[in-house]
């Protein structure tokens, strides 16, 4: 089976239609209000409603796409940018110069500078930095009772990205700093983006206060990894020395903001997305002990007794099959806003210049008109003939087109290689107060984690 597909085509008829508005809306809030309580089944329902249909969030028309062909539509057209209310919900976060927020030439060029850093041929070179934390993990839960998946996920994914794409001693007594702020921050922007009340989150609460507490240490951490970088006067081969040495479009030093963003973009999407799914993956592994053993066995007879190693990965298949359909079931990515800059057409309906796109792939991964047994978790609907063709864009974990996330060979060699080296060293049990409910924020993940592990 594969995900991968050819552009699809927006045409409609020749007389244009208003999308059909969803139902459910309440004054002043219209459907912010059943997005804010629950979002997952809210957009699977509207697939009920229409290819296109219409959403109030505040004052705002939204429209909702939950055909996969549209949504590779929208992904794909220079039409629509990105934007909307997810990224507006970012800006203060990401900045307005990373490679995660910019469009047009400045994203571009962007790309070229950090696309080396994740080029297939070059992600083996990240191997022992992979294997070493992977193994540290091990070690570390080797009778360490129970276990917070939370921080020890955020923290797994922030070392990686670190070590790997910002080389330097300086990152370890920074990561829990990061990962703390990280869950408070993205939690208060999903609020902040589905429930738009502007100058009401300036209002000096609790949650307000902890909000901006937790966005003035990152940024200020970012500032601090950037000047202990120039301050030791070494340029390793890394992200951020590329970061550090780009010029613009006339030769000239990419400026301080650009260089913060960039480095922002770096350290928080990529974390916060691999971390959310390594939960995701424990919380598997504990519910269907019969995978984690498959997994164990696939293990034992691709490297015997010594250690998962990364040269291994290629070959742990089953694995790599258990990772895919994690993703297409539990998302990391639940949600994306785009934004048309032009009177457009989409799926036969007129979508105005302006306005806001948002679409889910947590619903697209779950269609049943996709995926057969759509609920069930399969790895084996990956194997080769394993089920149905998928249809276009019906499963696209790391999007598609330019904003195709550029770390996707990195953080599926990651994520393959730590299920690989914790299934085949632990069983799992749920621990007293864990709570395995999806947590709804920008990002999805097991809501309070706390699992058992017991040595095979």
């Amino acid at each position: 089976m594969t995900v991968d597909a050819a552009r699809p085509t927006t045409s409609g008829p020749s007389e244009l239609r208003e999308p059909p508005p969803a139902g459910g809306g309440i004054p002043l809030l219209g459907h912010g209000w059943r997005l804010a309580r629950d979002p997952l089944a809210f957009f699977e329902q509207l697939r009920d409603h229409g290819d296109v249909v219409r959403l109030r969030l505040g004052p705002k028309t939204v429209y909702a796409v939950t055909a996969p062909e549209l949504t590779g539509a929208v992904a794909l057209s220079p039409d629509y940018i990105i934007a909307g209310p997810l990224w507006e919900s970012l800006e203060s976060l990401l900045g307005k110069e990373g490679v995660a927020t910019a469009n047009g030439p400045l994203h571009r060029r962007q790309r070229r500078t950090i696309q080396p850093a994740f080029r297939l041929d070059a992600v083996p070179g990240y191997g022992p930095i992979m294997e070493e934390e992977a193994q540290a993990l091990v070690e570390r839960w080797r009778g360490a009772g129970t276990l917070d998946v939370t921080t020890e996920s955020f923290r797994a994914a922030v070392r990686i990205a670190a070590r790997c794409l910002m080389r330097g001693s300086y990152m370890d007594d920074r990561a829990d700093r990061i990962c703390a702020d990280l869950a408070t921050l993205f939690s208060g922007m999903y609020q902040r983006m589905v429930v738009p009340l502007g100058p009401l989150y300036r209002v000096p609460l609790p949650a307000n206060r902890e909000f901006n507490r937790a966005l003035a240490d990152l940024h200020l951490l970012v500032d601090e990894i950037v000047a202990d970088r120039r301050a030791s006067g070494q340029k390793p081969d890394d992200l951020l020395t590329a970061l550090l040495e780009a010029t613009d479009d006339n030769g000239e030093p990419i400026g301080e903001q650009e260089i913060h963003d960039q480095v922002i973009a770096i350290v928080t999407p990529g974390s916060e997305t691999v971390g959310s799914t390594l939960m995701s993956l424990l919380q598997v592994l504990t519910q269907h002990p019969e995978l984690a053993d498959r997994v164990r066995d696939e293990v034992k007879a691709v490297v015997g007794d010594r250690p998962v190693a990364f040269d291994d990965v290629r070959k742990l298949t089953y694995t790599a099959n258990v990772v895919v359909e994690t993703m297409r079931l539990y998302p990391a990515v639940w949600i994306l806003t785009r934004r048309a800059v032009t009177d457009t057409v989409l799926g036969g309906y007129r979508i105005p210049a302006g306005a806001d796109i948002v679409y889910s792939p947590y619903a697209i991964q779950r269609d049943p008109r996709s995926f057969a047994r759509h609920e069930e978790f399969d790895p084996d609907r990956w194997l080769p003939g394993g089920s149905p063709e998928v249809p276009k864009y019906a499963m696209s974990p790391f999007s598609v087109g330019n904003r195709k996330c550029p770390s996707d060979h990195f953080s599926m060699a990651e994520l393959t290689l730590i299920t690989a080296a914790l299934a085949s060293a632990f069983t799992f049990e749920e621990a007293p107060g864990s709570d395995s409910r999806p947590r709804i924020g920008i990002t999805l993940r097991p809501r309070r984690l706390r699992l058992t592990p017991r040595p095979r």
